[in-house]
Protein backbone atom coordinates (compact mmCIF):
# COMPACT_ATOMS: atom_id res chain seq x y z
CA UNK A 1 0.00 0.00 0.00
CA UNK A 2 1.08 3.11 -1.16
CA UNK A 3 0.79 6.72 0.17
CA UNK A 4 -1.62 9.11 -0.45
CA UNK A 5 -0.60 12.06 1.54
CA UNK A 6 -0.39 15.01 -1.35
CA UNK A 7 0.98 17.79 1.39
CA UNK A 8 -0.80 20.43 3.94
CA UNK A 9 -3.21 22.85 2.93
CA UNK A 10 -3.93 25.98 5.12
CA UNK A 11 -7.67 25.90 5.98
CA UNK A 12 -7.58 29.96 5.93
CA UNK A 13 -6.20 30.68 2.88
CA UNK A 14 -6.07 27.41 0.94
CA UNK A 15 -2.17 27.68 0.48
CA UNK A 16 -0.20 24.62 -0.17
CA UNK A 17 3.11 23.26 1.63
CA UNK A 18 4.94 19.73 1.28
CA UNK A 19 4.28 17.32 4.19
CA UNK A 20 6.49 19.13 7.32
CA UNK A 21 6.78 19.74 10.92
CA UNK A 22 4.38 22.43 11.14
CA UNK A 23 0.73 23.46 11.66
CA UNK A 24 0.27 27.14 10.84
CA UNK A 25 -0.06 28.85 7.42
CA UNK A 26 3.68 31.07 6.37
CA UNK A 27 1.17 33.16 4.80
CA UNK A 28 -1.53 34.02 7.07
CA UNK A 29 -0.98 31.79 10.35
CA UNK A 30 -4.13 29.48 9.79
CA UNK A 31 -4.22 25.93 10.46
CA UNK A 32 -2.71 23.25 8.18
CA UNK A 33 -4.98 20.29 7.39
CA UNK A 34 -3.42 17.14 5.21
CA UNK A 35 -4.38 16.81 2.24
CA UNK A 36 -4.93 13.43 0.08
CA UNK A 37 -5.18 12.16 -3.45
CA UNK A 38 -8.58 10.53 -3.24
CA UNK A 39 -8.80 9.34 -6.09
CA UNK A 40 -5.37 7.32 -5.19
CA UNK A 41 -7.38 6.31 -2.34
CA UNK A 42 -10.16 5.24 -3.96
CA UNK A 43 -9.01 3.03 -7.00
CA UNK A 44 -6.45 1.05 -3.67
CA UNK A 45 -8.77 0.86 -0.51
CA UNK A 46 -11.56 -2.21 0.04
CA UNK A 47 -13.60 -3.20 2.19
CA UNK A 48 -11.72 -6.94 1.62
CA UNK A 49 -8.52 -4.99 1.81
CA UNK A 50 -9.73 -3.47 5.33
CA UNK A 51 -10.55 -6.29 7.07
CA UNK A 52 -7.56 -8.49 5.99
CA UNK A 53 -5.56 -5.77 8.01
CA UNK A 54 -4.28 -5.56 11.32
CA UNK A 55 -6.96 -5.52 14.50
CA UNK A 56 -5.97 -1.61 15.08
CA UNK A 57 -6.71 1.61 13.75
CA UNK A 58 -3.98 0.74 11.20
CA UNK A 59 -6.32 -1.51 9.70
CA UNK A 60 -7.41 1.91 7.58
CA UNK A 61 -3.61 3.02 6.57
CA UNK A 62 -4.46 3.85 3.19
CA UNK A 63 -6.95 6.61 4.56
CA UNK A 64 -4.01 7.91 7.06
CA UNK A 65 -0.85 10.27 6.96
CA UNK A 66 1.74 8.08 6.74
CA UNK A 67 4.43 9.85 4.60
CA UNK A 68 5.55 8.40 0.90
CA UNK A 69 7.97 5.58 1.49
CA UNK A 70 7.15 4.85 4.88
CA UNK A 71 8.43 1.33 6.49
CA UNK A 72 4.54 -0.13 7.89
CA UNK A 73 6.66 -2.51 10.24
CA UNK A 74 7.87 0.98 11.80
CA UNK A 75 4.98 2.31 13.18
CA UNK A 76 5.02 3.20 16.55
CA UNK A 77 1.69 0.93 17.36
CA UNK A 78 0.10 -0.45 20.69
CA UNK A 79 -3.03 -1.88 19.13
CA UNK A 80 -5.16 1.54 19.51
CA UNK A 81 -8.89 1.04 17.98
CA UNK A 82 -11.20 -1.35 17.11
CA UNK A 83 -12.73 -0.74 20.33
CA UNK A 84 -16.45 -1.62 21.18
CA UNK A 85 -19.44 -0.47 19.43
CA UNK A 86 -22.54 -1.58 21.94
CA UNK A 87 -26.03 -1.17 22.16
CA UNK A 88 -27.15 0.70 25.16
CA UNK A 89 -30.70 -0.23 25.65
CA UNK A 90 -31.15 0.16 29.40
CA UNK A 91 -29.41 4.01 29.16
CA UNK A 92 -31.52 4.75 26.01
CA UNK A 93 -34.53 4.00 28.23
CA UNK A 94 -33.30 5.99 30.91
CA UNK A 95 -32.51 8.64 28.31
CA UNK A 96 -35.77 8.44 26.82
CA UNK A 97 -34.07 7.25 23.14
CA UNK A 98 -35.60 4.23 21.13
CA UNK A 99 -31.95 3.51 20.09
CA UNK A 100 -28.88 3.79 21.48
CA UNK A 101 -25.11 2.63 20.97
CA UNK A 102 -22.06 3.46 22.46
CA UNK A 103 -17.97 3.69 20.86
CA UNK A 104 -16.75 2.46 23.90
CA UNK A 105 -13.22 3.81 24.02
CA UNK A 106 -12.08 3.32 27.41
CA UNK A 107 -10.96 -0.19 26.34
CA UNK A 108 -7.72 1.39 24.34
CA UNK A 109 -4.41 0.69 25.57
CA UNK A 110 -3.94 3.64 27.77
CA UNK A 111 -7.83 3.80 28.33
CA UNK A 112 -9.00 6.67 26.28
CA UNK A 113 -9.44 7.50 22.62
CA UNK A 114 -6.46 9.94 22.34
CA UNK A 115 -4.32 6.36 21.51
CA UNK A 116 -5.69 6.89 17.86
CA UNK A 117 -4.18 10.29 17.49
CA UNK A 118 -0.82 9.40 19.07
CA UNK A 119 0.02 6.15 17.37
CA UNK A 120 -0.96 8.39 13.94
CA UNK A 121 1.08 11.50 15.44
CA UNK A 122 4.52 9.17 16.24
CA UNK A 123 4.29 7.33 13.62
CA UNK A 124 4.77 10.08 11.33
CA UNK A 125 6.77 12.02 13.74
CA UNK A 126 9.21 9.02 13.63
CA UNK A 127 8.88 9.06 9.54
CA UNK A 128 10.15 12.79 9.72
CA UNK A 129 12.83 12.06 11.83
CA UNK A 130 12.44 13.30 15.38
CA UNK A 131 13.23 10.95 18.34
CA UNK A 132 11.34 12.76 20.96
CA UNK A 133 7.55 13.13 21.43
CA UNK A 134 6.24 15.93 23.70
CA UNK A 135 2.60 17.31 24.76
CA UNK A 136 0.10 19.63 26.16
CA UNK A 137 -2.27 17.54 28.00
CA UNK A 138 -5.08 17.85 30.59
CA UNK A 139 -4.12 14.38 31.14
CA UNK A 140 -5.52 11.85 28.89
CA UNK A 141 -2.79 12.83 26.13
CA UNK A 142 -0.10 12.71 28.49
CA UNK A 143 -0.71 8.88 29.13
CA UNK A 144 -1.03 8.03 25.70
CA UNK A 145 2.24 9.79 24.35
CA UNK A 146 3.89 8.68 27.57
CA UNK A 147 3.31 4.76 26.82
CA UNK A 148 3.82 5.41 22.94
CA UNK A 149 6.45 6.91 23.55
CA UNK A 150 8.03 4.48 25.44
CA UNK A 151 7.37 1.79 23.42
CA UNK A 152 8.96 3.19 21.24
CA UNK A 153 12.21 4.10 22.88
CA UNK A 154 11.55 7.73 22.40
CA UNK A 155 12.45 9.98 24.57
CA UNK A 156 9.16 12.13 26.08
CA UNK A 157 8.26 15.39 27.25
CA UNK A 158 4.95 16.42 28.90
CA UNK A 159 4.28 19.14 29.89
CA UNK A 160 0.25 19.52 31.91
CA UNK A 161 -1.78 22.20 34.18
CA UNK A 162 -0.42 21.80 38.17
CA UNK A 163 -3.81 20.98 39.51
CA UNK A 164 -4.66 18.04 37.52
CA UNK A 165 -6.40 14.90 38.55
CA UNK A 166 -3.43 13.01 40.51
CA UNK A 167 -4.49 9.43 38.96
CA UNK A 168 -3.63 11.02 35.23
CA UNK A 169 -0.40 12.36 36.75
CA UNK A 170 0.34 8.47 37.91
CA UNK A 171 -0.50 7.33 34.79
CA UNK A 172 1.64 9.61 33.30
CA UNK A 173 4.56 8.83 35.18
CA UNK A 174 4.76 5.51 35.28
CA UNK A 175 6.23 5.58 31.84
CA UNK A 176 8.98 7.16 33.17
CA UNK A 177 8.80 10.60 30.42
CA UNK A 178 9.99 14.18 31.55
CA UNK A 179 6.97 15.49 33.45
CA UNK A 180 6.67 18.91 33.64
CA UNK A 181 3.72 20.75 36.36
CA UNK A 182 2.76 24.69 34.95
CA UNK A 183 1.05 26.32 37.20
CA UNK A 184 -1.82 27.81 35.34
CA UNK A 185 -4.55 26.20 33.09
CA UNK A 186 -3.97 24.55 30.07
CA UNK A 187 -4.18 26.92 28.10
CA UNK A 188 -0.81 29.09 29.87
CA UNK A 189 0.24 25.24 29.03
CA UNK A 190 -0.50 26.00 25.71
CA UNK A 191 1.08 28.77 24.85
CA UNK A 192 4.25 27.54 26.46
CA UNK A 193 4.03 24.50 24.42
CA UNK A 194 3.91 26.49 21.33
CA UNK A 195 6.61 28.71 22.66
CA UNK A 196 9.19 25.04 23.09
CA UNK A 197 8.01 23.38 19.62
CA UNK A 198 9.45 26.11 18.21
CA UNK A 199 12.63 26.62 20.54
CA UNK A 200 13.31 22.41 20.93
CA UNK A 201 13.86 19.82 18.35
CA UNK A 202 10.98 17.69 19.90
CA UNK A 203 7.16 16.41 18.11
CA UNK A 204 4.74 18.26 19.62
CA UNK A 205 1.80 16.13 18.94
CA UNK A 206 -0.74 18.88 19.26
CA UNK A 207 1.77 21.64 18.27
CA UNK A 208 4.15 20.81 14.99
CA UNK A 209 2.41 17.66 14.27
CA UNK A 210 -0.87 18.03 14.98
CA UNK A 211 -2.37 18.09 11.30
CA UNK A 212 -1.05 14.90 11.40
CA UNK A 213 -2.37 14.12 14.80
CA UNK A 214 -5.76 15.16 14.58
CA UNK A 215 -6.17 12.62 11.42
CA UNK A 216 -6.23 10.18 13.93
CA UNK A 217 -9.72 10.76 15.36
CA UNK A 218 -10.78 9.79 11.96
CA UNK A 219 -10.53 5.84 12.59
CA UNK A 220 -13.26 6.31 15.45
CA UNK A 221 -15.90 7.23 12.03
CA UNK A 222 -14.21 4.72 10.19
CA UNK A 223 -14.87 1.98 12.55
CA UNK A 224 -18.76 3.10 13.48
CA UNK A 225 -19.26 2.43 9.65
CA UNK A 226 -17.39 -1.06 9.74
CA UNK A 227 -19.14 -2.02 12.72
CA UNK A 228 -22.72 -1.13 11.88
CA UNK A 229 -22.09 -3.23 8.66
CA UNK A 230 -20.15 -0.27 6.28
CA UNK A 231 -23.44 2.19 6.92
CA UNK A 232 -23.51 5.42 8.33
CA UNK A 233 -24.81 6.11 11.95
CA UNK A 234 -27.60 8.52 11.10
CA UNK A 235 -26.38 10.60 14.28
CA UNK A 236 -23.44 10.88 15.87
CA UNK A 237 -22.68 13.13 19.63
CA UNK A 238 -19.29 13.34 20.62
CA UNK A 239 -17.19 15.64 23.77
CA UNK A 240 -15.87 18.83 22.48
CA UNK A 241 -12.22 19.88 23.88
CA UNK A 242 -10.48 21.23 21.62
CA UNK A 243 -13.61 20.27 19.14
CA UNK A 244 -11.26 18.46 16.25
CA UNK A 245 -12.57 15.09 17.42
CA UNK A 246 -15.92 15.72 16.18
CA UNK A 247 -14.28 17.49 12.71
CA UNK A 248 -12.67 14.38 12.25
CA UNK A 249 -15.62 12.26 12.73
CA UNK A 250 -17.36 14.33 10.09
CA UNK A 251 -14.57 14.16 7.94
CA UNK A 252 -14.53 10.38 8.34
CA UNK A 253 -17.55 9.79 6.87
CA UNK A 254 -17.56 11.99 3.87
CA UNK A 255 -13.71 10.33 3.17
CA UNK A 256 -15.86 6.80 3.25
CA UNK A 257 -18.54 8.25 0.39
CA UNK A 258 -15.39 9.79 -1.46
CA UNK A 259 -13.89 6.29 -1.49
CA UNK A 260 -16.95 4.77 -2.72
CA UNK A 261 -16.99 2.41 1.28
CA UNK A 262 -20.36 3.20 1.91
CA UNK A 263 -23.64 4.56 0.27
CA UNK A 264 -24.36 8.35 0.55
CA UNK A 265 -27.13 8.95 3.03
CA UNK A 266 -27.14 11.88 5.64
CA UNK A 267 -25.72 12.01 9.17
CA UNK A 268 -25.62 14.15 11.96
CA UNK A 269 -23.04 15.29 14.36
CA UNK A 270 -23.73 16.73 17.48
CA UNK A 271 -21.24 18.09 20.23
CA UNK A 272 -21.47 18.17 24.30
CA UNK A 273 -19.51 20.69 26.53
CA UNK A 274 -19.24 21.31 30.46
CA UNK A 275 -21.42 24.55 30.93
CA UNK A 276 -18.02 25.53 32.82
CA UNK A 277 -15.84 25.30 29.83
CA UNK A 278 -18.36 25.80 26.41
CA UNK A 279 -17.00 28.37 24.57
CA UNK A 280 -18.36 25.90 21.16
CA UNK A 281 -21.69 25.41 22.33
CA UNK A 282 -21.64 28.93 23.67
CA UNK A 283 -21.29 30.25 20.06
CA UNK A 284 -23.20 27.96 18.61
CA UNK A 285 -26.37 29.05 20.72
CA UNK A 286 -25.71 33.01 19.85
CA UNK A 287 -25.79 31.91 15.88
CA UNK A 288 -22.17 33.10 15.97
CA UNK A 289 -19.15 31.96 13.49
CA UNK A 290 -16.33 32.93 15.86
CA UNK A 291 -15.63 31.00 19.77
CA UNK A 292 -15.14 33.37 22.13
CA UNK A 293 -12.34 32.16 24.70
CA UNK A 294 -13.42 31.66 28.29
CA UNK A 295 -11.33 30.24 31.18
CA UNK A 296 -12.14 26.95 32.06
CA UNK A 297 -13.80 25.92 35.41
CA UNK A 298 -14.66 22.38 35.42
CA UNK A 299 -14.53 18.71 36.80
CA UNK A 300 -14.40 17.76 33.19
CA UNK A 301 -10.68 18.75 33.17
CA UNK A 302 -9.50 16.53 30.04
CA UNK A 303 -11.90 18.88 28.39
CA UNK A 304 -11.68 22.13 29.72
CA UNK A 305 -9.83 24.05 26.99
CA UNK A 306 -10.55 27.60 26.59
CA UNK A 307 -9.73 28.48 23.36
CA UNK A 308 -10.56 25.84 20.98
CA UNK A 309 -8.33 25.58 17.84
CA UNK A 310 -11.27 23.50 15.88
CA UNK A 311 -14.60 25.27 17.48
CA UNK A 312 -15.46 27.37 14.04
CA UNK A 313 -14.68 23.86 12.24
CA UNK A 314 -17.20 22.16 14.94
CA UNK A 315 -19.65 24.84 14.30
CA UNK A 316 -19.35 24.77 10.46
CA UNK A 317 -19.51 20.73 11.27
CA UNK A 318 -22.94 20.79 13.55
CA UNK A 319 -25.00 23.12 11.48
CA UNK A 320 -24.17 22.13 8.02
CA UNK A 321 -25.39 17.98 9.30
CA UNK A 322 -28.35 19.89 11.57
CA UNK A 323 -26.69 19.27 14.83
CA UNK A 324 -26.91 20.05 18.21
CA UNK A 325 -24.64 21.38 20.98
CA UNK A 326 -25.05 21.78 24.77
CA UNK A 327 -23.80 22.16 27.82
CA UNK A 328 -24.06 20.58 31.08
CA UNK A 329 -23.49 21.38 34.43
CA UNK A 330 -20.78 20.08 37.04
CA UNK A 331 -23.48 17.91 39.32
CA UNK A 332 -24.82 16.59 35.92
CA UNK A 333 -21.74 15.52 35.18
CA UNK A 334 -21.17 13.28 37.91
CA UNK A 335 -24.86 12.23 37.92
CA UNK A 336 -24.69 10.31 34.22
CA UNK A 337 -21.02 9.09 35.26
CA UNK A 338 -23.70 6.66 37.83
CA UNK A 339 -26.11 6.48 35.27
CA UNK A 340 -23.89 5.07 32.36
CA UNK A 341 -22.27 2.81 35.18
CA UNK A 342 -25.20 1.82 36.79
CA UNK A 343 -27.14 0.97 33.17
CA UNK A 344 -24.41 -0.17 30.79
CA UNK A 345 -21.63 -1.60 33.04
CA UNK A 346 -19.24 1.11 31.74
CA UNK A 347 -16.96 3.47 34.35
CA UNK A 348 -16.79 6.42 31.94
CA UNK A 349 -14.65 9.75 33.01
CA UNK A 350 -15.67 12.99 33.39
CA UNK A 351 -16.13 13.73 29.34
CA UNK A 352 -17.88 10.36 29.29
CA UNK A 353 -20.54 11.80 32.02
CA UNK A 354 -20.98 15.24 29.85
CA UNK A 355 -21.61 13.33 26.86
CA UNK A 356 -24.35 11.18 28.28
CA UNK A 357 -25.81 14.23 30.42
CA UNK A 358 -25.81 16.40 27.20
CA UNK A 359 -27.84 13.89 25.65
CA UNK A 360 -30.23 13.65 28.00
CA UNK A 361 -30.38 17.42 27.61
CA UNK A 362 -31.00 17.51 24.31
CA UNK A 363 -33.77 15.22 24.53
CA UNK A 364 -35.62 17.15 27.46
CA UNK A 365 -35.15 20.12 24.87
CA UNK A 366 -36.77 18.51 21.94
CA UNK A 367 -33.16 19.07 19.97
CA UNK A 368 -32.92 15.46 19.93
CA UNK A 369 -35.10 12.99 17.82
CA UNK A 370 -36.13 10.46 20.52
CA UNK A 371 -36.51 7.89 18.03
CA UNK A 372 -33.42 9.12 16.05
CA UNK A 373 -30.22 6.38 16.13
CA UNK A 374 -28.03 7.54 17.64
CA UNK A 375 -23.62 6.60 18.46
CA UNK A 376 -22.75 7.88 21.53
CA UNK A 377 -18.64 8.88 21.95
CA UNK A 378 -17.39 7.67 25.48
CA UNK A 379 -13.62 8.72 25.40
CA UNK A 380 -12.13 7.86 28.39
CA UNK A 381 -12.22 5.61 31.79
CA UNK A 382 -13.42 6.70 34.82
CA UNK A 383 -10.31 5.26 37.16
CA UNK A 384 -8.77 8.56 35.42
CA UNK A 385 -11.16 10.51 37.53
CA UNK A 386 -11.88 8.87 40.56
CA UNK A 387 -11.73 12.36 42.26
CA UNK A 388 -15.30 13.22 41.35
CA UNK A 389 -16.81 10.45 42.64
CA UNK A 390 -14.93 10.02 46.19
CA UNK A 391 -17.75 11.61 48.22
CA UNK A 392 -20.85 10.49 46.06
CA UNK A 393 -20.77 6.95 46.37
CA UNK A 394 -19.38 4.15 48.70
CA UNK A 395 -20.78 1.79 51.38
CA UNK A 396 -24.71 1.29 51.72
CA UNK A 397 -23.86 0.54 55.25
CA UNK A 398 -21.13 -0.48 57.86
CA UNK A 399 -21.86 -3.88 60.12
CA UNK A 400 -20.46 -6.30 62.39
CA UNK A 401 -19.50 -9.48 60.75
CA UNK A 402 -22.37 -11.27 61.83
CA UNK A 403 -25.73 -12.94 59.46
CA UNK A 404 -27.79 -10.77 61.68
CA UNK A 405 -26.39 -7.74 61.52
CA UNK A 406 -26.44 -8.46 57.47
CA UNK A 407 -30.14 -9.25 57.27
CA UNK A 408 -30.64 -6.26 59.49
CA UNK A 409 -29.28 -4.35 57.32
CA UNK A 410 -30.57 -5.52 54.21
CA UNK A 411 -33.96 -5.00 55.78
CA UNK A 412 -33.29 -1.85 56.20
CA UNK A 413 -32.03 -1.01 52.33
CA UNK A 414 -33.96 -2.87 50.53
CA UNK A 415 -36.84 -4.70 52.51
Amino acid sequence: MGSHVKGLRCRACGLDTDPIAAHVCTACFGPLEVVYDYDGMAAEVSRELIAAGPRSVWRYAPLLPELPGADPDARVDLQAGLTPLQPAPRLAAALGLRELWLKNDTTNPTWSFKDRVVTVALTVARQLGFDTAACVSTGNLANSVAAHAASAGMDAVLLVPADLERAKIATSAVYGPTLIAVEGSYDDCNRLGAEAAGEQGWAFVNVNVRPYYAEGSKTLGYEMAEQLGWRLPRHVVAPMASGSMLVKIDKAFQELVATGLVAEEPWRVSGAQAAGCAPISSAFADGAHEVEPVKADTIAKSLAIGTPADGPYALEAVRRTGGWMEACSDAEIVEAIELLARTEGIFGETAAGVTVACLRRAVRSGAMRPDEPTVAVISGQGLKTLDVLTDQVGPAATIRPGIGALEDAIDELVG
